[in-house]
């Protein structure tokens, strides 16, 4: 068997996160139920009852791309693939652009995929910071001597998993100066872009600042429908041609009965309401996650997150963060992320878009054993 690196995160989550009484690793927010989704549409439960479970367009039906491709200034339905999940679109993203032995440059710390796929394309991998004291910055310097010559891909996360850092537009304009210097496609997944902790405004897109970016979004973060196994990466024609023909033998498409629903929640209709929906959670959840934190003097740090609904934590006990975890699953029925899966022990990835008493319950428990070890 060929030497492979598992992506640790996922196989904790897998494992755990249906074991557990509180999951507090995920990144969205509470799912939405159908009701909602489906409410004030007449008809369109009915329309759903009526739909052959066949294959649905391979690429994604004509109106869900249509609709994706809106919210791309520029972009048609032929610049969009639909996916199953975002992550889908950044495997086959890499494996398309990418040749074993290639340099790429990844954002750390990061959601651990692009990185992962890369290590086991065989390709060069270097990494650039966000800087924890600059409050999650760009580390500009540090970005220019990843990108060496030659570097074929720049992978963002922006808004950043698991530091909710959204990047200013100067530091995107870097990500893209060191693009055009090298000829490096700039792969961006985008997934929390809706998700704004704070003001209206969608985080910008790297889409239409360069000519060779690919754009990766999904309903599982900003629209809290992971179920739906819904995503989607937007591009040059001919490069989404021969990521579609990847697709082909990964997954062929995604469901008929997803790509029916997402292209109901990215109505321009109902799309506003199913993000305000979202930033409702996120902005209630947090002063309780703040609050609590604030609790206990002396044993928490944290840079406020621009969106998404994770707060990236570091935390003041002399305990391996990924034995912090185990413990807490084990003896609290917890499960959060550890810091050790982004490179950065010490801290925790901690989800609070969730409803009011369940975080604070899980908060509760996480108090139990941070009292036990204080002691």
């Amino acid at each position: 068997m060929s030497e492979f690196q598992p992506f640790e995160m996922e196989r904790m989550m897998s494992r755990f996160e249906q074991e557990v009484e509180f999951n507090l690793s995920e990144s969205g927010v509470h799912p939405m139920l159908v009701s909602e989704l489906l409410a004030e549409r007449p008809g369109a439960l009915e329309a759903l009852l009526a739909t052959d479970l066949n294959y649905p367009h391979v690429n994604g039906i004509p109106e869900l791309r249509e609709n994706i491709a809106a919210l791309y200034p520029g972009a048609g339905p032929d610049n969009v693939l639909v996916t199953v999940g975002a992550i889908e679109a950044n495997y086959l993203a890499v494996h398309t652009i990418l040749s074993p032995g290639d340099p790429v440059a990844v954002m750390a710390p990061n959601y651990m995929q692009v990185w992962g796929v890369a290590k086991n394309r065989d390709l060069a991998v270097s990494t650039f910071d966000l800087v924890e004291e600059r409050g999650w910055a760009l580390d500009v310097a540090g970005l220019e001597a990843a990108a060496v010559p030659g570097t074929r891909l720049i992978a963002v996360c922006n808004p950043n998993n698991p530091t909710g850092k959204a990047l200013a537009s100067g530091e995107m304009d870097a990500v893209v100066a060191s693009a055009e210097r090298t000829g490096a496609w700039i792969l961006a997944d985008e997934v929390y872009a809706g998700a704004e902790r704070v003001g209206d405004e969608i985080t910008p897109s790297f889409w239409g600042r360069y000519d060779k970016v690919l754009a990766v979004g999904s309903l599982s973060k900003a629209y809290g429908m992971p179920g739906l196994r819904l995503g989607w990466v937007v591009g040059p024609r001919a490069t989404i041609d021969e990521i579609w023909a990847r697709h082909e033998y990964v997954a062929l498409a995604a469901s008929m009965l997803s790509n029916k629903l997402a292209a109901i929640a990215l109505a321009p209709e109902v799309r506003p309401r199913i993000l305000a929906r979202t930033r409702g959670y996120i902005r209630r959840g947090y002063p309780i996650l703040a609050d609590w934190l604030a609790g206990h003097p002396g044993m928490f740090r944290i840079h406020a997150p621009d969106a998404a609904a994770i707060a990236f934590v570091r935390y003041a006990l002399d305990v391996n963060s990924t034995a912090l975890v185990d413990r807490l699953q084990r003896e609290k029925s917890v499960l959060v992320v550890p810091g050790d899966h982004f490179g950065l022990d010490g801290c925790l990835r901690i989800s609070f878009g969730l409803p009011e008493d369940h975080l604070t319950a899980a908060l509760g428990r996480i108090h139990e054993l941070i009292a036990e070890l204080a002691d």
